[in-house]
């Protein structure tokens, strides 16, 4: 059978390079298809470097044409990968309707962050905000255990004739996170751009609707997430999350050094020390400084940032985490009056560093529930 080139790239319509969503022809993968006698060769030009999606590219090709065309035919495929200037960012811009976006964070981790994300929402939340949290620790996501929500799936929905995603709800609080599309066992073994991938669909592909405050609790330490995340998105700005002993604070250092960072250039909002003391229950009067004393505290001041607050190590703190019920819900509690203070520091923080901004970048502030709400024109 003599090789037909327009039948081979007729045929090559049916074959979709994994991750692209179009047939190879319809793509541009395909550049050009030459044959001399028995020999094909094949050039392909792709977007992802992934060996796996290669070498399926490739089988696909070479099954195709001995299948339909000869099975003597000598085919060569030539894939090149299409060079990126900057593979981990997310392309985006702001969020339509979104006033505020905090990105919560720690240098190190096991130190609380994500804890504390889902008590400052829960608290904002009780004073009349309307939030959302975007879980972007891809690869310990936390947040559907700590709001009861593990069986839960977005559902899709459609806005102004776009499919989009619907955040799931929980206490008044709408929450994406990849912890929704995986297996609570599943590893997310990715590298950053699939990482940065699923979070620009989680954040430009999903119908937040309104929102005073999107947290987002990003992974510990400062890597290309974080590098992503706030080179893509108007992040308001940043509250660092440390514990007092020394070596979490050397990392929470470094946090505050990247938020402030000329490339990065997020305003600090402030520190909050979590851990900051044991009081035991027999004890009330007592505090035991297990892990030292101040050291955030003094962190801020050493840094010129505020200081937000502390949190006690309270058991009750852990267990309303995993029984997926943020303790500062506990009405009349010790642990809601403590987030009630760092709360309200958080928002008043965000206020000032919104009245500081230029005139063509003015903030609008209402009040809503006796505090004061922060509105981006």
């Amino acid at each position: 059978m003599k090789l037909d080139r327009k039948e081979i790239l007729s045929a090559l319509e049916t074959i979709t390079i994994a991750g692209e969503g179009k047939n190879m022809v319809e793509s541009g993968a395909v550049k050009n298809v030459l044959i001399f006698g028995n020999e094909v060769t094949v050039d392909l030009l792709i977007a992802t470097p992934a060996m796996h999606i290669k070498k399926r590219a490739e089988d696909d090709i070479k099954k195709l044409i001995h299948e339909k065309f000869s099975p003597d035919a000598v085919v060569k495929v030539n894939i090149k990968v299409e060079a990126q200037a900057n593979p981990n960012e997310i392309k985006g811009k702001a969020i339509p309707g979104i006033s505020n976006i905090i990105a919560v964070a720690s240098g190190k981790g096991g130190v609380g962050k994500s804890t504390v994300t889902a008590n400052l929402a829960v608290t904002l939340a009780k004073m009349g905000f309307k939030v959302g949290i975007l879980d972007a620790d891809i690869y310990g996501p936390s947040m559907p255990i700590m709001f009861d929500v593990e069986n839960e799936k977005p559902i899709s929905v459609e806005v102004d004739g776009k499919s989009k995603m619907k955040p799931v709800e929980s206490y008044e609080i709408k929450i994406l996170s990849i912890g929704f599309f995986t297996a609570p066992s599943q590893a997310v073994i990715w590298r950053g751009p699939m990482a940065s991938k699923a979070l620009n669909q989680m954040i430009f592909d999903a119908d937040w609707g309104q929102l005073d405050f999107m947290l987002i609790d990003l992974p510990p330490g400062t890597g290309d997430i974080h590098l992503s995340i706030m080179q893509s998105l108007p992040i308001t700005g940043a509250v660092v999350v440390s514990t007092p002993q020394a070596v979490a604070l050397a990392d929470a250092k470094k946090g505050v050094s990247m938020f402030l960072s000329d490339s990065i250039n997020v305003p600090v909002l402030g520190i909050i020390e979590n851990m900051a003391y044991f009081t035991p229950e027999e004890l009330p009067n007592n505090k035991y400084y297990i892990f030292g004393k101040e050291g955030a505290k003094s962190l801020a001041e050493d840094l010129q940032v505020p200081f937000l607050g502390e949190v006690p190590l309270v058991q009750s703190i852990r267990e309303a985490g995993d029984y997926g019920r943020p303790a500062a819900l506990q009405t009349a509690s010790v642990i809601e009056k403590v987030f009630e203070e760092i709360t309200r520091n958080v928002v008043q923080e965000t206020v000032n560093r919104n009245e500081s901004l230029p005139p063509t970048e003015a903030i609008k502030i209402t009040t809503m529930a006796g505090c004061s709400a922060v509105k981006g024109k």
